[in-house]
């Protein structure tokens, strides 16, 4: 019972919280009531609940806001709502449910104050997500699956991203919530097959669990692991990206090809992942065969090529030039 409370409380040290204000995401599912509960402490830091609706479920989503609201109002809480615009037949729904989600919380975080957002996700839902990132062929990078806590940029908005329950279950949440005697929503959208993610819920895992009681751990302690490998490969592409990059030519990134040479591929994959985000290029559409595509650029073995988000790599004598068309 106590195990959803200590993992706040943990997270809330190791990451400084202090009386930060913030932001929390509340669909009115078991995941996000329980992180609500846990995070809010009469008299304590300042807490805004967020609850957005996409507009997909009719009366069953006018509940969970009603639900979510009464729950903030009994809590002494400020309330903010959201409600999007997406189409159930829309192509690559969950993903653009996701950026318009965002899009609304950064402007919650700046009409708020606030310096972060917290999302419920659990050890479960880490899980799903290597499993989901697998199945999409994902590298390294991908296989870290969800941080704990990262920075966001969001419409101009910065604020840290905060995922405190990773660190417990699923079943740890329903315990903690009958100690409390608290009620939440079911979302009936989250056993629709349609969307991978369910069927990895509701399929996949539980077969795997057939080889593996504890897949789940197995999962989580992978992607642990991934994330400690790839910060290691970040700090090596780090400094050879400070030793590559000379002076910019406008909008252009130039890179010393020469110097680019003597990078191992999967260093330089991840140099040139950094210069992507650190540039704010999209990233969600590169495959691994557009990093490898990538790296042969730079390091001399291909002449140019076009990327998604109209990013462009060419090399051009003894430097190569990376940069979005206009």
């Amino acid at each position: 019972m106590p195990r959803v409370r200590d993992a706040i409380r943990a997270f809330d040290r190791g990451h400084r919280l202090g009386p930060l204000p913030g932001v929390v995401a509340v669909s009115g599912g078991a995941d996000s009531v329980a992180l609500l509960r846990a995070f809010h402490q009469p008299g304590g830091r300042p807490l805004t609940v967020a609850h957005f609706d996409h507009g997909l479920r009719g009366a069953e989503s006018d509940a969970d806001a009603a639900f979510v609201a009464e729950l903030a109002a009994r809590l002494g809480l400020p309330f903010r709502f959201g409600r999007g615009d997406l189409r159930a037949d829309e192509p690559g729904l969950e993903a653009a449910a996701r950026r318009q989600r965002y899009d609304w919380l950064a402007g919650v975080v700046a009409e708020a104050g606030a310096s972060w957002v917290a999302t419920g996700h659990t050890a479960d839902d880490q899980a799903e997500t290597v499993l989901h990132r697998l199945l999409r062929g994902t590298g390294l990078h991908g296989l870290r699956g969800m941080e704990a806590c990262r920075r966001r940029v969001v419409a101009g908005v910065s604020f840290l991203l905060l995922r405190p329950l990773l660190a417990v279950t699923r079943a740890d949440v329903l315990d903690y919530l009958a100690s409390l005697k608290q009620p939440y929503r079911e979302d009936a959208s989250n056993a629709d097959p349609r969307f991978t993610r369910n069927r990895i819920r509701h399929e996949l895992l539980p077969l795997l669990r057939t080889f593996n009681p504890d897949v789940a751990a197995a999962l989580n302690r992978l992607a642990e692991q991934a994330a400690e490998a790839h910060d290691a490969m970040a700090g090596l592409a780090r400094d050879f990206l400070v030793r590559a990059e000379l002076p910019r030519a406008g909008d252009l990134v130039i890179l010393d090809a020469v110097a680019i040479v003597s990078v191992p591929v999967p260093v330089l994959r991840t140099l040139l992942r950094l210069v992507w985000e650190r540039e704010g290029w999209p990233t969600g559409d590169m495959t691994a065969g557009h990093w490898d595509w990538a790296a042969a650029v730079a390091s001399s073995r291909a002449g140019g090529r076009d990327f998604p988000g109209g990013v462009s790599m060419r090399l051009a004598g003894r430097v190569v030039q990376v940069g979005r068309r206009s």
